[in-house]
């Protein structure tokens, strides 16, 4: 077609590309103001987030353009006369800037909740729709915002079609538009990944620098990793040993010399106490909210009370920021691996685990949710490790206070751990119950009349989940179990784990109160650990002697021995001792940055420590993938 026919071939892809970096360019601009307000961006933050944003947007869209160009070139000119084909190309372009409008409105929110560009957990949202547009729905005025989005939409396809020149350029002749697609694309993907903009110190530019349908399908792409095809590794025995050594705690002994077996034989001296264990994983409870870590607000009185009278550790941290990262570390007690957590991966069934250990015990091991426990494959993981697993499925209408889409609030799954411990005490059996719950979540709605604060907000569902684990304590106490329980509490990770570096070590900082006044004495525990600490060192505490495979620690066994802690996004891997934290990442130098108080970072760099670093997450990325978790093993 020549330029100055009537019909312009390309009109269409030319509208698209326009209309398709108009609205990423305003998400762009939306999501920079977002992140100024809580982070303060250079002018060379601002500068390469907009350039390398437009090189990831056009990079995007050839990839769009795929299809869209193809039906174009092969489409005869003399179709376009339709009047179906042109009410139909009506409908598909107000169609086409209502998803892209709708796109840019995801990631607001999306931003919003995770301070990120869509990556991996929006791939598992993908999965779950049930649950989070029934979150969305709860959590914001979604009726209004469809509306509205679609009155945008309008506006946008009248002003563009009223841009002549697009229709100007949609006149290029096809061998052009066609060579000039193949090169674009030949560059996109030999010059381009998902980190190749992650140049910047600064987290928020480079998240500001990608492209959000771009981050959407490369996390797609890149949601399980093999850690030898994209890490730094070590010698395989050298690895072992580091691991191995860090692991010979005075009351352990291998019962192998072979550098890849860590199984140990504990053994304590004295009578195991076979007390009955309640470990309650609360959603998003940052140390920061409660008052023994210095919040003024007051949302925490019945958790500073237990801390008071418990064992409280000041120095724990989350392994991960998602549930199913604080649930794997708690009943398996492994470091991440990178990519998907193993409560989520395949052949992740008959695992040493938490509640392995209490079974051999005599003890009956449960799971307890207030939600769905399909959700992130909870259900199946935990009955498939041990545990016997009651959800929301279990509860009647009238069991049932308050309910969103995450599940029944935490007072009401309470009540049926309450109602599962009296059944199980009257068979004359311990038990030991992992309790997950969920009111600590967006849209943070819960029961009217319990505290002082109405719902919505993430204080108040921090202040309510507060009086219901205070609740929970109260009536226990009523139970003739009681005066033999102990209470372990603790999160599960953060309320948020984004900041200015990729691995903010502060947004990893959560409490553990292990209380139990007739057994466990009150004092404040101030070593450095990690999550997967907690499993043998609540062992420890009860004196259990028992063949371990666990990759954590009892603290109180080595009171000297080496202080760590892991932490980790799906792809960033970290390793922290008192001042210093390794990150690894994919296809990358391995980085060591300086903790100081306020947790800054400055590069110092630390051959050992990098060298222990490796040794762990290669060990235990090899120990699941090549079997030697399991039981059998």
């Amino acid at each position: 077609m020549k330029p100055g026919s009537s019909i312009s071939r390309y009109h269409f892809a030319i509208w698209l590309s326009f209309l398709f970096l108009v609205t990423n360019t305003v998400s762009r601009i939306v999501l920079t103001v977002m992140a100024t307000q809580k982070n303060t961006l250079s002018f060379i933050d601002l500068g390469f987030s907009f350039i390398s944003g437009v090189v990831y947007d056009l990079a995007t869209l050839s990839y769009l353009l795929i299809p869209v160009l193809l039906w174009l070139t092969v489409i005869p000119l003399r179709w376009r006369h339709n009047k179906i084909w042109i009410i139909a190309g009506r409908i598909f372009s107000l169609v086409t800037a209502y998803a892209l409008v709708v796109l840019a409105v995801s990631e607001w929110v999306f931003w919003e909740e995770f301070e990120s560009r869509f990556n991996f957990i929006a791939v598992d949202y993908l999965v779950y729709t049930n649950e989070v547009i029934g979150n969305i729905q709860e959590s914001y005025p979604l009726l209004t915002w469809l509306s509205l989005s679609a009155l945008t939409s309008v506006i946008l396809v009248v002003a563009i079609n009223r841009l002549s020149f697009l229709a100007q350029w949609g006149h290029t002749p096809r061998r052009y538009m066609l060579s000039g697609l193949i090169i674009v694309q030949l560059l996109v993907n030999v010059a381009l990944s998902g980190q190749a903009k992650d140049l910047r110190e600064n987290r928020y530019a480079n998240e500001l620098a990608g492209s959000g349908l771009y981050s959407l399908f490369y996390a797609f792409n890149n949601n399980e990793l093999n850690y030898r095809h994209f890490y730094p590794t070590e010698n395989d025995i050298s690895a072992a040993s580091v691991v191995r050594e860090q692991l010979a705690t005075p009351e352990a002994q291998f019962v192998s010399t072979q550098p890849n077996d860590i199984q140990r034989n504990i053994q304590h001296a004295g009578t195991e106490r076979r007390l009955n264990v309640v470990l309650i994983s609360v959603e998003s409870l940052s140390a920061d909210y409660l008052g023994k870590f210095g919040n003024a607000k007051g949302l925490t009185p019945n958790l500073d009370r237990l801390a008071d009278s418990g064992m409280l550790f000041t120095r724990l941290y989350a392994t991960g920021n998602r549930t199913v990262r604080g649930l794997e570390a708690l009943s398996l007690a492994v470091p991440p691996t990178p990519g998907q957590s193993i409560v989520r991966r395949p052949d992740n069934e008959s695992l040493f685990s938490l509640a392995s250990v209490f079974n051999s015990k005599g003890y009956d091991s449960s799971f307890l949710y207030g939600g769905y426990g399909t959700f992130d494959n909870m259900n199946y993981f935990f009955a498939h490790n041990g545990y016997n697993v009651k959800d929301r499925l279990e509860l009647n209408s009238n069991q049932i206070t308050h309910e969103n889409i995450w599940g029944v609030a935490d007072e009401d799954l309470y009540a049926m751990a309450l109602r599962e411990f009296d059944e199980t005490s009257q068979k004359g059996k311990p038990f030991f119950a992992h309790i997950m719950t969920t009111s600590n979540h967006r849209p943070y709605t819960f029961p009217e009349n319990r505290i002082d604060l109405p719902t919505g907000s993430r204080q108040a569902a921090v202040k309510y989940t507060d009086w219901a684990i205070g609740h929970f304590i109260k009536q226990a106490s009523e139970h003739s179990w009681y005066k033999d329980t102990v209470f372990v509490i603790v999160a599960d990770h953060c309320s948020s784990s984004a900041g200015k570096t990729d691995l903010p070590a502060e947004r990893y900082h959560i409490p553990l109160i292990v209380w139990s006044p007739a057994h466990i004495p009150a004092q404040k525990v101030v070593r450095l650990m990690s999550q997967i600490d907690v499993a043998p060192t609540l062992l420890g505490l009860l004196n259990f002697s028992y063949k371990s495979n666990f990759m954590g620690t009892d603290v109180f066994a080595t009171p000297d021995g080496p202080q760590r802690a892991f932490i980790a996004t799906y792809q960033g891997l970290g390793y922290m001792t008192s001042d210093r934290l390794v990150i690894l990442r994919p296809r990358k130098e391995p980085e060591v940055q300086q903790l100081d108080k306020a947790f800054a970072k400055t590069a110092k760099s630390d051959d050992q420590l990098i060298k222990e670093a490796i040794a762990w997450y290669q060990f235990s990325s090899d120990a699941f993938s090549q079997g030697r978790m399991k039981l059998s093993h």
